[in-house]
This record gives structure tokens, sequence and C-alpha cells, in this order.
């Protein structure tokens, strides 16, 4: 990817939802929830403080997170759907042996 996010902010790419019901209902995609899970593709170089002191973002390349429902703003870059949003609207970072969590296609993809 040739795009780097400014300040604090992170790129992030949507972990796919689920395509079934727990019931084995198949659910289409107008109707089907976006998760809040995904994996950080790019990092700024992080936000300055009062005193002009870098802080450094605490999240990185790679990171599985979770984020807000309403959070980010949704851009096209490269032709591939995602997340541009501030490190503050991420919640947490999932950890990676705890694979059931995050989507099983996001996982393929790893494990390739």
């Amino acid at each position: 990817m040739k795009f780097r996010p400014l300040h604090d902010r992170a790129v992030i790419r949507r972990a796919e939802g689920d395509t079934k019901s727990k019931g084995g209902i198949i659910i289409p995609d107008n109707a089907r929830e976006k998760p809040q899970e995904g994996e950080v593709i790019a990092v700024g170089s992080g936000a300055r403080d009062e005193s002009g002191a870098l802080i450094v973002p605490d999240v990185k390349a790679g990171d599985f997170i979770l984020f807000g429902k309403w959070s980010g703003t949704e851009v096209k870059i490269d032709g591939e759907d995602l997340l541009i949003m501030k490190e503050a609207d991420i919640m947490g970072i999932i950890d990676k042996s705890e694979v059931g969590i995050i989507d099983k296609t996001v996982a393929v993809k790893n494990a390739a």
C-alpha cells in the first residue's frame, strides 16, 4: 500500500462478517452487521502533546483490534475498502492466539 496515515491515525482492514446465522440461514449482504474487529494495516508516527513531545501509538501494523461501531471513516485505497480512525477510537488489541474471536477468513489469510 502506498498510503501512510498522519499523526495518531491508523488504517484498518475490517474483518469479514459471518455469512450464516447460528441456525445455518444465509444472511444477505444488506442485512449483515459490519464487524467491529479488524487488522491494523498502517499507523502514523503518533500525536504530539502540549510540550511538543511525540506520543508513540500503542498499536502497530499486524495487530488485530476491536473498535467502536461508528468509529472511523470508510475509504477505498487501491480498490480495497478500508477504515481510517484515530487511535483513541480503538478499544483494544485482540490476542492472536484467540483466533476464534476473529473471523476465520482473516485467520486463513494469515496462515497462507
